[in-house]
């Protein structure tokens, strides 16, 4: 570096041009600090376009940051009907590229990043540490390597690149990497021709009993209705009892709801078989199919594909010289971790969090977004959101707005994630989930604990 470039302020690095990493951009500049947004993919949302074809649960009101709405107006951009539920694909090409496309120059794509240090320090090094800028080391998809300097990292590269693996304790089973062509570890697009062949008329095992596997088994059901001899194998690694599909017609998501119902109806009507207390430990192939085997010795019947959605995990191999402060369980910044733990959480009440429960103590480093959650599976948009804000006001110097953390719950409730939702004119129940108030309101914590529990699902 030259002596003037030397003096000018260095940039947040920002990982990941998904929902949470462009309004992290976008709270940035409002608070007049230079954004660098590193993306993996070619285009904005890459994790996203990889469930282009999967309804989210949240409506388009939940799933817009306002300082990106601020940023887009200006160019003409008009938010999508807020009552409407977009797909992946509406998510990624009607508001993450126009927001990325509105930053410009702050966002540069194909760019992976490699790794997160301390200027001239490994981990071990304690003298002199926090004076010391990080740096950002980046391999482009052309082979070129680059190295910046930044002021602070805020990693909101997600999860979806590392799928939990099929083995029941979170190994990949015996022989899982062996029949990697005939496992996937998502969600299929039967509308695809190629990915439909693959499915009609066989046999698919779908392990996981998560949003995921319910919209899996959904998708399976209505290509069974079409083409004969197309069967489900639900592969659970608990029973099946009262609360496995959900609440039902009860849920106060309609969207959630309806998803649940799909699913136990794709069982009751024989176009799938619940394989319950099955815990994978192998798979061995079976001429041209395969036999997953259990903990406990049980064999399945052939099957010609698995489908794993059994959750995912954050990949930390980049940030191995930071000094992070994780939960040993959920790999989570310890101070969330208590709030999200679905061992306590059953449907996975998150009290609204900024970026106290975020900070490491590596000083202005923080996780965000899905990988703020490490391997709970209970993360919402409107969540990372306002994890961002309370970060940008953090790093801004304003103590009090990054303490106050403010989460307005609206009406038709706040669980997002993938799922699958084929009636978006139905009417909308006045609650969230997990008890959500009815009435808008403002949670608050920071400054003596949290007044209220924000629902997620």
């Amino acid at each position: 570096m030259n002596a003037s470039a030397a003096e000018q302020p260095l940039p947040v690095v920002v990982v990941g041009a998904g929902p949470v990493g462009l309004a992290a951009a976008a709270r940035l500049l409002e608070r007049g600090i230079e954004p660098l947004v590193l993306e993996a993919g070619p285009s904005a949302g890459t994790a996203v376009r990889g469930w282009a074809h999967v309804r989210l649960f949240s409506p388009w009101a939940e799933v817009v940051d306002p300082a990106a709405e601020k940023l887009l107006s200006p160019t003409g951009w008009v938010r999508p009907d807020g009552a409407a539920y977009p797909s992946g694909g509406d998510w990624a090409e009607q508001y993450l590229q126009p927001l990325a496309d509105v930053l410009g120059e702050h966002v540069r794509y194909n760019a992976t990043v490699t790794g997160v240090a301390r200027a001239g320090r490994d981990r071990i090094v304690d003298s002199g540490r926090e004076e010391q800028p990080f740096t950002v080391h980046v391999e482009y998809a052309d082979g070129r390597e680059e190295r910046f300097l930044a002021r602070a990292v805020v990693d909101a590269s997600g999860t979806w690149a590392t799928p939990n693996p099929l083995g029941a304790d979170g190994l990949p089973a015996l022989g899982e990497r062996a029949a990697d062509g005939r496992i996937s570890y998502r969600i299929p697009d039967l509308q695809d021709p190629s990915v439909r062949a693959r499915f009609a008329g066989r046999r698919t095992a779908v392990v996981g009993t998560g949003a995921s596997a319910f919209t899996a088994l959904a998708y399976l059901a209505d290509l069974a209705k079409q083409e004969e001899g197309t069967h489900a194998v639900w592969v659970l690694r608990r029973g099946i009892t009262g609360s496995t599909y959900g609440g039902g017609e009860a849920d106060e998501l309609p969207a959630r709801g309806a998803l649940g119902l799909r699913a136990k109806a794709a069982v009751e009507d024989g176009h799938a078989t619940a394989l319950t207390g099955f815990r994978t430990a192998a798979v061995e192939p079976h001429g041209e199919q395969l036999v997953l085997i259990a903990e406990d010795g049980r064999r399945s019947k052939p099957v010609d594909q698995v489908v794993v959605l059994t959750g995912l995990r954050p990949d930390l191999s980049f940030l191995s010289e930071i000094r992070l402060g994780l939960d040993e369980r959920l790999q989570a910044p310890t101070e969330l971790a208590p709030l999200i733990d679905p061992n306590q959480h059953s449907c996975g009440t998150v009290y609204p969090h900024g970026a106290k429960e975020l900070a490491h103590p590596e000083k202005d480093v923080y996780l965000v977004g899905m990988k703020s959650y490490g391997r709970a599976p209970t993360f919402l948009a409107m969540t990372g959101y306002e994890q961002v804000r309370s970060i940008a006001a953090s790093l801004s110097g304003d103590t009090e707005a990054a303490a106050r953390v403010e989460l307005t719950l609206p009406e038709t409730g706040v669980c997002g994630g993938a799922g699958l939702f084929d009636e978006p004119d139905a009417a909308q129940s006045s609650g969230g989930c997990c008890s959500v108030p009815a009435a808008p309101q403002v949670l608050t914590i920071g400054l003596g604990g949290p007044a209220a529990s924000a629902g997620s699902c």
